[in-house]
């Protein structure tokens, strides 16, 4: 369900936090306040006047705008307790809690933190009164010549000094000079650290952390690193300085101790955590915490994510971090430079012109606005830092080279850039080096990262017989230890298929590894074994250790459903094999089952015994080359929305169902005894796998109309016109698992089947005669095509005015005011002979009586501002967006007050309805009742009919009369005919909903009874 997003702050970073998050599917709006000249009219992304200071307005606003998650770019107001405030409003909000952003906020409570937690950092003391804290400049055993304003200062309250003389001035500065406000009423003074200062930001969901690609800001004004400190001249990331091995470091001994930390201090930590280190000759050591993107960082790490940012913050603010864990750009790199107005970091004019925009994009460059705003047209300056350049290249050297040429682009009066970004960077890459195996393609730090983040997933596997430490150059499993003492060893093999095609288009991994542990353990069950453990392999051209992780992750977990220890398994990066990006599965289990409780039981299965099928959780992992294969010739996207029954899931969401996995519920219910055989209805579908439990000389017959198919597989039928013998021999059909039971055991046998999963009697085993097909299933057709039937709220021939169909017409209801028709459609379809549901109301103005009816009801309500549009049919594709969103058939405009474009009008062409004041074609738009009193017409009423382009023009469905009466005015006619309005707006939708009546392609009304053309 795609959602509007609000974007709290006014920066740089604020504008490519909304630019990525406008790249999303799933959002729908992003909304920045107060941002820019750059945010404030550019596609999905607009500006809000809102105010974001006051909490109280700022919630109900998001309630009123539908806001459906609020994203703070900068500090200050997450240290004023924003996230605290919305989240108890009910508001969705990304980032830390106030308590949490003391890490920022406070750098005296941030040295104590990393003091208490064993966490690296300079040495330090905290000081209030001034005097003392020169006394420790002068007396100190180490270099003491870094001052801090403990509070926040913009990015700006921390001084490096030269020497003590420097220092102590700095003290003066802050404590005396208030040079940063009550920032600087405690001050830090700490050790200069010498090495290399990097930006190591990650998400954390307040248990796991995901590392974004290590950043350089440059903090002085000029070239060589000149001029006085300011809040950031320009960034690149990745940097190469920061080995894989080293970031892991990073991420276990500073980032996760971290987050552990805060978390066992009762102020679990979620949001962004920047961490800014200094590598030094002893190994990275903490500058300082930020509890957000930094600026400009934010600016080059954003530009190399290849997740859907939006999926990711979800995935954070719900604590799913770890299934869902973002993933880069390999082998790129991004630079971005800052251009400054004159005068700054002291104090600079405004509203210079800017020019060369538009050329630096056409470049194929980035330019995201900080200080910048419209005036008279054209963009101006508004600010110390007006934009950042950003490149990215596969090159470094070539991605500084292009943001520098953006610099030259884009003009205004007295910039101030630098031109020499990244260039530690560029000297770190051209010391002479010899040849790695990481120069082949094989990252061996990559892997060894990848082992230690799933070790702890494979050991929470363990299990009686065996203990699943991963590691060792091979795994044991003790059978006597798991409680058998004549055991059978059964093994299978198998992988997930072009599946992962599916899953890597959608960038979802998180299904995968129960997909390949159910396909595997699923097999062996049919010979009744108890899956005792699990290895798998996982091969790629390029590890990305986020996509492996979540993956592995998935395989553990579906272990312990299926009871089975992940007791080791293999990672191969082969480069030159598979292209970067993607991977291939394959699992192996083993199980054990004793010698008189092996199935299939072929000797004792005969005709007349019973078919009992267990249910799907859908395609399960086969069939997928097929299912490419229609989405391709159909065009339609994994991101298109799925079948009816879905709800709000992507088709991408449903084809990606995971596998269900039966050996827990099921072994138990196998190993009673009057189960003979069970087949695993996988690759070959109903129509291969059957015989395979089953003696040569006896088949099966099936009637599909005993069991519930899925509505994807109508889908697919349909679109990919696929025969019967088709759909059973490639699809499960709804069926997952076969069980083959003497028919006096059948119903005890389905009862114990249902405790667990839906299960259906289906059949029954028969003679088979040679030549013939060893498995019949009779309705298969009939009944997809039902499915389809109901997917298109189909109705019976015999019912021409009454609703038939077991589904109800989703309707979309658009107002402005009001909404007295609204109402009368409400409790239309609180009549069980109601043909439709109302899907979604959506207004153009915000607060109106129509939404709070609406709200009252049940009813979802989306606010979609006309005003925020630059063009009428820019708002229309909005509207649009948001009917297709809520998966709506059938639209009314209920007081619409907006003339709706010609697009518009001919996408929803026979699915469009509106009512009209007067008996049409008589007394047209508007001031319909002013019309009827100076024409003399005793006669008036209303008009429910098909939206046309032509204003009033469209077929008419129903008309209901109302009488003139002498000594009318324009209101008294008013009331009446909206009473005649409540009428005939519920009998003309009635109507359309069950299929009575529908609009030609002569543009005429046609009836169920005619022969329309």
């Amino acid at each position: 369900m795609a959602e509007r997003v609000l974007i709290v702050g006014s920066g740089g970073r604020e504008h490519a936090l909304a630019w990525k998050l406008a790249q999303s599917p799933l959002v729908l709006q992003v909304l920045v306040a107060p941002g820019n000249a750059g945010t404030a009219d550019s596609g999905k992304i607009s500006n809000s006047a809102v105010s974001v200071s006051n909490h109280t307005i700022l919630a109900q606003y998001c309630k009123d705008h539908n806001i459906g998650l609020v994203v703070v770019g900068p500090e200050a107001p997450l240290a004023a307790g924003i996230v605290d405030d919305l989240t108890a409003a009910g508001v969705r909000c990304f980032g830390p809690s106030a308590k949490a952003t003391q890490l920022e906020a406070s750098k005296h409570f941030a040295k104590d933190f990393l003091d208490r937690n064993d966490i690296p950092t300079a040495r330090w003391k905290a000081f209030t009164d001034s005097k003392e804290a020169c006394n420790y400049i002068q007396q100190a055993d180490f270099p003491a010549l870094v001052v801090k304003a403990s509070g926040l200062a913009a990015g700006k309250g921390v001084i490096v000094a030269a020497d003590k003389g420097e220092a102590c001035k700095a003290v003066h500065d802050i404590m005396q000079e208030r040079a940063f406000g009550s920032a600087g009423e405690t001050v830090i003074v700490e050790e200069l650290l010498e090495g290399e200062e990097v930006s190591c930001l990650c998400f954390s969901d307040g248990v796991s952390v995901a590392c974004m690609p290590p950043a350089q800001d440059h903090k002085r004004l000029l070239d060589g690193d000149q001029g006085p400190n300011t809040g950031g001249m320009g960034a690149y990331c990745p940097t190469p300085q920061v080995s894989k091995n080293l970031l892991q470091m990073i991420k276990e001994n500073i980032l996760q101790k971290t987050i552990d930390g805060m978390r066992q201090e009762g102020t679990p930590y979620v949001g962004i955590l920047y961490a800014g280190l200094m590598l030094t000759r002893d190994g990275p050591k903490v500058l300082e915490f930020n509890c957000r993107f930094g600026d400009p960082e934010c600016q080059v790490i954003l530009p190399l994510l290849n997740s859907d940012l939006y999926e990711v913050v979800q995935a954070t603010v719900d604590g799913k971090l770890s299934r869902a864990m973002p993933s880069w750009l390999e082998n790129s790199a991004a630079v971005t430079v800052v251009m400054a107005s004159g005068g700054y970091p002291g104090s600079y004019p405004k509203g210079h012109v800017i020019t060369g925009l538009s050329l630096a994009k056409d470049m194929g460059l980035q330019v995201f606005h900080a200080g910048t705003a419209l005036k008279d047209k054209n963009v101006v300056t508004n600010g110390g830092r007006v934009l950042t350049v950003t490149a990215v290249n596969k090159d470094l050297v070539r991605a500084v080279r292009e943001a520098n040429k953006g610099t030259e682009i884009i003009q205004f009066q007295d910039a101030v850039y630098r031109k020499d970004i990244a260039h530690r960077a560029i000297a770190f890459i051209k010391q002479p080096r010899g040849l790695t195996y990481k120069d082949s393609g094989v990252d061996i730090a990559a892997g060894n990262a990848l082992v230690r983040a799933i070790k702890p997933l494979a050991a929470a596997t363990s299990r009686p017989g065996c203990n699943a430490d991963l590691g060792g150059f091979a795994g044991t499993f003790d059978l006597k230890a798991a409680g058998y003492t004549n055991p059978i060893l059964v093994s299978g093999t198998d992988g997930v298929g072009t599946k992962l095609k599916i899953a890597q288009m959608c960038n979802k991994h998180d299904t995968l590894g129960q997909d390949l542990v159910a396909m595997c353990v699923n097999d062996i069950l049919a010979q009744g074994a108890e899956p005792l453990f699990f290895l798998d392999y996982f091969s790629c051209g390029k590890l990305d250790v986020g996509v492996a992780q979540t993956v592995i992750a998935g395989i553990a977990e579906a272990c312990r459903m299926a009871g089975c220890a992940l007791l080791g398994g293999e990672t191969a990066e082969m480069p030159g094999v598979y292209s970067p990006g993607l991977y291939d599965l394959a699992g192996f289990a083993v199980g054990a089952v004793e010698c008189d409780q092996m199935l299939p039981q072929l000797e004792h299965i005969t005709a007349g015994d019973a078919i009992i099928g267990v249910a799907s959780s859908g395609l399960h992992s086969n069939g997928f080359s097929l299912v490419r294969t229609i989405l391709e010739k159909s065009s339609i996207q994994c991101s298109s929305p799925a079948p009816s029954s879905y709800g709000a899931q992507t088709l991408g969401d449903v084809l990606l169902t995971p596998t269900r996995i039966y050996a827990k519920a099921l072994l138990p219910i196998l190993h009673q005894g009057y189960v003979k055989a069970y087949a695993h209805i996988t690759g070959g579908g109903l129509l291969e796998n059957i015989p395979r439990v089953l003696p040569e000389k006896l088949g099966v017959t099936l009637d599909a109309s005993c069991w519930k198919i899925p509505e994807i597989f109508s889908w697919l039928q349909r679109h990919g016109a696929l025969s019967e013998e088709e759909m059973a021999r490639t699809f499960n059909c709804g069926l997952g698992a076969v069980l083959i039971v003497a028919n006096e055991r059948a119903e005890t046998v389905l009862q114990s089947v249902k405790q667990h999963y839906e299960a259906w009697t289906i059949g029954k085993v028969v003679p088979h005669k040679t030549g013939t097909e060893r498995v019949v299933i009779n309705n298969l057709m009939k009944t997809l095509h039902l499915n389809q039937q109901s997917d298109q709220c189909a109705i019976g021939d015999g019912l021409p005015q009454d609703c038939a169909q077991s589904r109800k017409m989703r309707v979309g209801v658009l107002i402005s005011g009001t909404g007295t028709n609204l109402q009368a459609i409400i409790e239309h379809t609180k009549d069980p002979a109601s043909c439709v549901e109302i899907a979604i109301v959506i207004s153009n103005k915000t607060g109106v009586e129509g939404l709070k009816k609406a709200t009252r009801a049940g009813i979802p309500t989306r606010v979609i501002d006309h005003k925020l549009y630059g063009s009428r049919s820019e708002f229309d594709s909005t509207v649009d967006q948001v009917l297709q969103e809520f998966a709506v058939e059938l639209v009314c405009l209920a007081g619409f007050m907006r003339i709706l474009s010609g697009p518009f009008v001919k996408k929803w062409n026979g699915k469009l309805l509106n009512i009209h004041p007067s008996l049409l074609p008589s007394f047209k738009g508007v001031n319909a009742h002013k019309q009827v009193l100076q024409s003399g017409v005793r006669v008036t009423g209303c008009s429910v009919h098909f939206v046309a382009e032509e204003i009033d023009a469209g077929a008419i469905i129903v008309q209901k009369v109302v009488p003139v009466l002498v000594g009318d005015s324009e209101e008294t006619l008013s009331e009446r005919v909206k009473e005649a309005e409540h009428v005939a707006y519920p009998a003309a939708l009635h109507l359309v909903a069950s299929g009575a009546v529908r609009l030609g392609e002569d543009g005429k009304i046609c009836w169920r009874e005619q022969s329309c053309n």
